[in-house]
């Protein structure tokens, strides 16, 4: 489920792609032009920091070979047979709940959100307690979660505190392991996740609103449009899925906090921010410039992980920031940055595989 998505509120001009579907520059010029040290400046939203260095490629010292040799041999394969057990019993518990249930089906989505009774409260209840036995697996034994008081002294309005959508910064894949387990609501997700064995159901099962990255046609607008709609009923009502978006629209290395997409701000109902912070001695559970078979060995290799929350209080916009989505948007994002001690950058998708091509680039030649 990898989050990475476009901006839901925009639409390619006629005869031309967004940003985000600009091919990767060749890197074979990118790695004359610059070195990793310039590019690290340019592009440090996305540098890894760790002992394993760039790409994960980084010359590890002794101590740290011997300690990934045996993590190999003994942590790795147990970790991954107990996570892949909890997959498949989530799955059959997914697979079972959903028997003889029609999915909801709108505008080409396919999902088991709204279901109600004893199926929807199995598949919830089990979702968020297998989730975080997951995060256990994956070394996360413990989970740090403060609630930021900062905006104590705001007045809020006297209508329900029950946000529409979760707004959160991305880091890693594991980001939406920590939202299951604390309040299972709906991701956005690329349309290839719901054909994928055993996680396709599962994301079915999460409310998962699927869009066609690759696609170059005004599908998104529909996809924006959806999304609104289930922010609004999320918040009018508390049977519904909470919508969770990542608005940066791709992971950083955890230290950044990139422009934000304004789909999210779109509907004009509250929204719960929330900042997620990996900290590491020896491998960064970030999920920025490193291949994904590479992250999930090392991660499964590192004895122990940790995540630390910061929930912000529910964020009410104004009617200055209802009229100027982007306004709204802007304004979460400084927010957060500030309580979760974030530097704000410029730069996005595009130029993330921009420096991912001159990392290919300059390793190849190597």
């Amino acid at each position: 489920m990898e989050s990475e998505l476009k901006d839901l509120n925009s639409k390619p001009p006629n005869g031309s792609s967004s940003r985000d579907d600009r091919p990767l520059l060749k890197s074979e010029s990118l790695a004359s032009a610059d070195s990793i040290a310039e590019m690290e400046k340019k592009f440090a939203a996305y540098v890894r920091r760790d002992i394993y260095g760039t790409m994960g490629r980084g010359e590890l010292p002794p101590k740290e070979k011997l300690l990934l040799g045996f993590a190999l041999v003994t942590l790795l394969p147990i970790r991954v047979l107990l996570a892949v057990t909890v997959l498949l019993f989530y799955y059959l518990i997914c697979r079972v709940c959903t028997l003889f249930y029609a999915p909801n089906r709108e505008d080409e989505q396919e999902d088991y959100a709204h279901m109600s009774g004893w199926r929807r409260a199995v598949i919830v209840s089990c979702g968020r307690a297998l989730s975080r036995v997951m995060l256990f697996i994956f070394g996360f034994y413990w989970i740090t979660e403060s609630n930021s008081a900062s905006q104590e002294d705001k007045q809020q309005p006297e209508e329900s505190d029950r946000p529409g959508v979760i707004i959160s910064n991305h880091v890693s894949y594991l980001d939406i392991l920590y939202h299951m387990s604390s309040s299972f609501p709906s991701f956005v997700a690329k349309r290839s996740v719901a054909r994928l064995p055993l996680v396709g159901l599962i994301s079915k099962c999460l409310g998962c609103v699927y869009v066609q990255r690759e696609s170059k046609s005004s599908d998104f607008k529909g996809v924006s449009a959806i999304v609104t709609d289930r922010i609004r009923e999320a918040h009018q009502n508390e049977s519904a899925p909470l919508m969770m978006l990542f608005p940066e629209g791709t992971t950083t290395n955890g230290e950044f906090l990139l422009p934000f997409k304004t789909g999210g701000f779109l509907a004009k109902a509250p929204v719960l921010p929330v900042i997620l912070r990996y900290h590491y001695q020896r491998f960064s559970p970030a999920w920025d410039s490193i291949s994904g078979v590479r992250h999930v060995i090392f991660l499964l290799c590192q004895f122990v992980n940790f995540i630390e929350v910061i929930r912000l209080p529910v964020y009410h916009p104004s009617q200055q920031e209802m009229d100027d989505p982007k306004l709204y948007a802007n304004n979460v994002r400084r927010l957060m940055a500030s309580e979760g001690n974030l530097t704000l950058s410029d730069i996005g998708l595009a130029e993330k595989r921009t420096y991912h091509a001159a990392l290919n680039g300059l390793f190849s030649q190597c």
